[in-house]
């Protein structure tokens, strides 16, 4: 088999791009370079893991999150199934146990004919002989899907190519502790408003005092330093707890701890604050502390967290780390298929393109390896309809807007709205939101039969 395209990055998004060409029968090259090369976040050399939360978000099909893994599963995702095949209790979100998901993924790929793995870092030089030949040759095509944490020589070619500097902000990894270690007599089981199985998540009650005393550690404990030439610029979502107590003593007892929807069973009453724990495996012997995303040091972070109710004793297997992602300005940097505007035959995928997610990821992977299927087989690109949850997140990388661009997950914000004028009340601008979605989404499959 000759391959005919090179997809660099076997994370959600290249294991997707790779698993997408070669359903559709085009001989694919995967190239990663773990376990060769680690990053700071990744542990093993599995495809596709899990360096983060192990959510990938609710499964409501009437969600902006489910609505887009919906449209995933119907243009053959890879993820999507093998995910669900390997998922773990998670109350309305999809949550996976990483190492069999991961495993299986890798298996998947090793397996399949069209397929060509090469374990090894890509260099730079290669990027450009091959952006070269895809320029000359539209059979052949370049995705580069190196994600996150994109090695440094091939982010210093791909922000030459761009012709600006690259773009990053910081993601923080939750702790991770051993169940056997929770203290059971504080910590008790329950979602939010009792959705979900009973034990999908653990919580750890805080009563005001405990709280308060937590806080003021938190916010006094040993960061890791930034380098000198590094500027913090964190994603929203993954604000680091000690960030968000800054902001006043109560941020996170309204944000990342608040108790609502929940009722301690030694009171009877709803906690003053609560941090939740969520099974990070099949047999729930690990779990995660749920947002606790931070960047502090280890000693210190260990002493911080066993002042939470319930963990004064934890047995923390993973410590929550810091690391640099790096992504494109989109709207100036790539097209409506997401191939670079200054090199015809280069395309990136997942992170890099600016959306922010397992699954955004994972289904900007599936949108490239089609579009760049559709190139080396001669075919016109068929894009997205606007109202669909891919059209709306592509409406993201390419609405040019002047703004500070930066990664957003699918939202209700991002999916088409009614025309201002039109009055309706939310549960029924939802509905409209979602009938568009649909009907957008299955004109687009039409047209790509």
């Amino acid at each position: 088999m000759s391959a005919r395209v090179t997809v660099v990055g076997a994370g959600f998004a290249g294991s997707e791009a790779a698993w997408a060409l070669a359903q559709r029968g085009v001989p694919v090259r995967l190239i990663e370079m773990r376990p060769v090369v680690q990053t700071p976040a990744h542990q093993t050399g599995h495809f596709s893991e899990l360096v983060c939360s192990n959510s990938f978000k609710s499964q409501d099909p009437d969600s902006p999150a489910g609505l887009l893994k919906s449209e995933m599963r119907a243009l053959g995702s890879l993820v999507i199934p093998t995910g669900e095949a390997h998922s773990v209790p998670g109350g309305a979100a999809l949550c996976v146990d990483r190492d069999r998901y991961a495993a299986a993924v890798t298996e998947a790929l090793e397996r399949h004919p069209q397929v060509v793995i090469e374990r090894r870092a890509f260099t730079p030089d290669e990027a450009e002989s091959l952006a070269q030949q895809a320029a000359e040759d539209p059979s052949h095509s370049l995705i580069l899907a190196t994600g996150p944490l994109t090695h440094e020589p091939l982010a210093q070619w791909l922000a030459t190519q761009t012709g600006q500097e690259h773009l990053y902000f910081y993601d923080a990894v939750s702790p991770t502790v051993d169940a056997e270690s929770l203290d059971r007599s504080i910590v008790f089981a329950q979602s939010r408003y009792d959705k979900g199985e009973g034990d999908d998540y653990l919580n750890c009650p805080f009563t005001k005092e405990e709280y308060h005393a937590f806080i003021e550690a938190l916010v006094a404990a040993e960061q890791v330093p930034l380098k000198d030439f590094e500027k913090a610029k964190y994603f929203e979502g993954c604000m680091p707890i000690e960030e968000i107590a800054r902001r006043g003593k109560d941020s996170l007892r309204f944000g990342n701890f608040k108790p609502v929807g929940l009722e301690d069973p030694r009171t009877g009453r709803r906690p003053y604050a609560a941090l939740q724990l969520r099974p990070e495996n099949r047999e729930k012997s690990l779990y995660s502390l749920v947002a606790c995303q931070n960047r502090l040091k280890w000693g210190p972070q260990k002493e911080v967290l066993k002042m939470v109710p319930g963990l004064q004793n934890a047995d923390f297997v993973r410590l929550g780390v810091i690391h640099r992602n790096t992504y494109l300005e989109a709207p100036k940097a790539l097209d409506a298929t997401l191939q670079l505007r200054a090199r015809p035959g280069v395309y990136v995928a997942g992170q890099l393109t600016g959306v922010e997610g397992y699954v955004e990821s994972a289904a900007m992977g599936i949108y490239a390896g089609m579009c760049v299927a559709q190139r080396v087989q001669g075919q016109e690109p068929v894009l997205p309809a606007r109202p669909c949850a891919y059209g709306s997140l592509l409406m993201h990388l390419q609405d040019e807007t002047p703004r500070h661009f930066a990664p957003m997950n699918i939202n209700w914000g991002l999916l088409l709205t009614p025309d201002e004028g039109v009055k309706m009340k939310k549960d029924g601008r939802r509905l409209w939101q979602l009938e568009q979605a649909r009907a957008a989404f299955s004109q687009w499959m039409t047209a790509l039969a």
